[in-house]
């Protein structure tokens, strides 16, 4: 098990594990985490799973695909480290990632 800390907008950071193949979005969602909505179900077809992963995980997740990055432009705040939690795939080698939540979703 892969574990993921989110963190809200309010400080507030609640750890899960996640299997492995699973996507963050998924881990997100089955751990009930606020403001993860993945409206398209993580088809990479919207927006609302936007996350944004803390510096020292950004190349252990890679860069945002043509088509993530395309997603993002219609994301709330898109930053630096901004990514859709549907395109990062959960492994061992991101054992210990801290993404947090942005303040609101489109």
């Amino acid at each position: 098990m892969t574990k993921i800390t989110f963190i809200q907008p309010d400080g507030e950071s609640q750890t899960v594990d996640a299997e492995n193949g699973l996507t963050v979005m998924e881990a997100a969602k089955l751990n009930d985490i606020a403001g993860i909505e993945a409206e398209c179900g993580g088809a990479c077809a919207c927006a609302t799973c936007h996350v944004y992963v803390d510096d020292a995980w950004r190349d252990k997740v890679g860069k945002a695909t043509e088509m993530e990055e395309d997603m993002l432009d219609f994301a709330f705040d898109v930053r630096e480290g901004s990514r859709l939690s549907c395109q990062i795939k959960v492994s061992d080698a991101i054992d210990g990632i801290v993404v947090r939540v942005p303040a609101k979703q489109f």
